[in-house]
């Protein structure tokens, strides 16, 4: 099933002229035919022909003729701002497509960045003919129909069946911190070291932690002392900077841990159940299926490295 709306001649709604409605608009902004007519270069003439026509084809009058101009009736009020809306919309993907006409525009939760920016630059240094452009964002979900997007980066729990979807990586968690917060005197770390810390929460309710804790058999937080942010990514930079220990997913956090730049002192590790899947239409352009082909196989190889050190040094708990 495609992402996006299946047009055909017989679903394909039946609009009124283009320009038309690029009329209506300018009247309706300067409620002055003769006014309209100069910003549109045509005659005055020309434009009550097109309002006439306009609304002849919906049926009701969009303005009240008065002395010293026009005024919208209640339901020209009505249509006026979602037509604005969509001519907007248009003009800016017109636009897009003359000044980057080879630009993928990708979509990612904020918290996915940590991962996949790397990953995009290092494919945009091997192929200089693609153009890449991420937007990042706190929703966790895309709207191809509304959303002016080639693919997008989505967490949360997988997909619905049909959706064309590529699984990235599972979201595995644990406590990470900078590594001498919890290690300076030289043992092993364990739960009761919390007590005393900080905890960096990278959503408002807690859950991550909560969920890391309860599977550890700790029924609550362990410190009074917390911090909270909108996203993973600015937790993670308080944990780097040493300001407290961070929840965090393991893929996501690899290259800091291949780093040393934050350590996961404790074994235990928690699947959540949720993943990062990448999104994109049925019918890929070469371009993005090159894009798809080198994230799935950065994905394969993020995921390899992780089930090396779950093997190696880890516990894993699927909560």
């Amino acid at each position: 099933m495609s992402l996006f709306p299946d047009f055909s001649a017989a679903t394909l709604p039946n609009l009124p002229s283009l320009n038309w409605l690029k009329t209506f608009v300018i009247v309706a902004q300067t409620q002055n035919l003769t006014r309209a007519a100069e910003l549109l270069h045509i005659t005055q003439g020309a434009v009550s022909r097109q309002i006439a026509g306009l609304e002849a084809r919906l049926g009701y009058p969009l303005f009240v003729r008065q002395a010293r101009g026009l005024s919208l009736t209640p339901r020209g009020a009505q249509l006026l701002p979602p037509i604005q809306q969509a001519l907007l919309q248009m003009g800016e993907a017109l636009q897009r497509v003359v000044s980057h006409p080879d630009t993928l525009r990708i979509k990612c939760p904020t918290c996915s960045m940590r991962w996949l920016l790397p990953r995009v630059i290092q494919l945009q240094n091997d192929r200089p003919d693609m153009q890449i452009e991420l937007t990042a964002s706190v929703s966790h979900g895309v709207d191809f129909r509304s959303e002016h997007f080639d693919a997008a980066v989505v967490f949360g729990r997988p997909v619905e069946h049909g959706l064309t979807a590529s699984h990235l990586f599972d979201e595995v968690l644990t406590p990470v911190c900078a590594p001498n917060l919890l290690t300076g005197q030289g043992r092993e770390v364990k739960l009761a070291d919390l007590q005393q810390q900080t905890l960096l929460h990278p959503t408002r309710d807690r859950r991550d932690w909560l969920l890391w804790l309860k599977t550890a058999g700790v029924p609550g937080l362990p410190s009074s002392k917390s911090q909270h942010f909108d996203t993973l990514d600015l937790a993670i930079n308080s944990a780097l900077q040493g300001y407290g220990v961070a929840i965090g997913d393991l893929t996501l956090i690899e290259d800091d841990l291949l780093a040393r730049r934050v350590i996961a002192p404790f074994s235990l590790c928690v699947a959540s159940g949720a993943s990062y899947q990448l999104l994109y239409p049925d019918n890929p352009s070469p371009a993005l299926r090159v894009a798809i082909d080198f994230l799935n196989q950065q994905a394969q190889q993020s995921r390899e490295r992780l089930a090396a050190l779950l093997s190696a040094s880890r516990q894993l708990v699927y909560a």
